[in-house]
């Protein structure tokens, strides 16, 4: 009996019994897991803005090394130029750069209809708190402080795509309250108007609007909106609320005092 395996990019002809077959097929269903999951992964790209040689390489190198494709730029004009040709899955984003720095690149990003989707994180020495609310505001779904251990990054780098993963499963559009809801497009429609939101605002209230009624504890909030690796402070949510009141209509959101919000119809 003929049997084949695919390793290292050789196809292996095997001339087997049927006995010897069985210690090998064990071997066979590991490579196969892992050749399936090295071309999932090369199909992530990944778009790295920084504008020191030093931090792209050793970034670079390190996703690489997990097989996601890398493509590089050295400001925040050339980002936008690389977004809207590669359209990446993930950015990772330096603040401080010449040109265009990474706030208005993301800001600039955010309004392109084709990368809606994509995840935007920053990577940067700035680690003040305002600094990281006007990320957050400028659309960012991260904000990672260097310096950072590559096995760390690496680990946040899959977290952020896994929630990408799961925004792609839950896409579908809510008709709640007279207000029309469609995740994919970004789009809120109350009142034959359009309103526009932030990213973050935007997934604040789909969150809410998803499930009407339902308090979601401050906890939930922070872990499905800013994701638990993110460090931000209580009044992050307390803001973006009050922005929704003020969009939105102040009688759809109701404070739940020292356990979270909902969303009431």
């Amino acid at each position: 009996m003929f049997f084949c395996i695919v390793s290292s990019g050789l196809l292996l002809l095997l001339h087997c019994n049927k006995k010897s077959l069985y210690p090998i097929y064990g071997l066979i269903q590991l490579k196969c897991l892992i050749f399936a999951i090295n071309m999932k992964k090369r199909n992530t790209k990944i778009l790295l803005v920084d504008d020191e040689p030093d931090i792209l390489e050793i970034v670079g190198y390190n996703l690489a090394q997990e097989g996601y494709q890398i493509v590089t730029a050295v400001n925040g004009k050339e980002a936008i130029e690389k977004a809207k040709k590669e359209l990446p899955d993930l950015i990772i984003m330096d603040v401080m750069m010449p040109e265009m720095d990474g706030m208005e690149s993301c800001e600039n990003i955010r309004k392109i209809p084709e990368l809606n989707n994509v995840i935007i994180t920053f990577l940067t020495a700035r680690n003040e708190d305002y600094s990281q609310m006007a990320g957050f505001d400028a659309g960012a779904d991260d904000y990672i402080t260097k310096p950072i251990k590559p096995k760390l990054l690496v680990s946040k780098v899959k977290a952020l795509l896994r929630r990408l993963k799961e925004k792609d499963q839950n896409s579908e559009t809510l008709n709640v309250g007279g207000i029309e809801i469609n995740r994919e497009e970004y789009k809120i429609v109350k009142d034959d108007l359009e309103i526009a939101l932030p990213r973050k605002e935007f997934e604040l209230f789909y969150l809410l609007a998803s499930k009407p009624g339902k308090v979601f504890k401050r906890e939930e909030i922070l872990d499905k909106v800013w994701g638990n690796d993110v460090v931000v402070g209580g009044r992050t949510i307390d803001v973006h609320i009050r922005k929704l009141r003020e969009k939105i209509g102040d009688d759809f959101f109701k404070t739940i005092k020292g356990v979270g919000y909902k969303f009431e119809v």
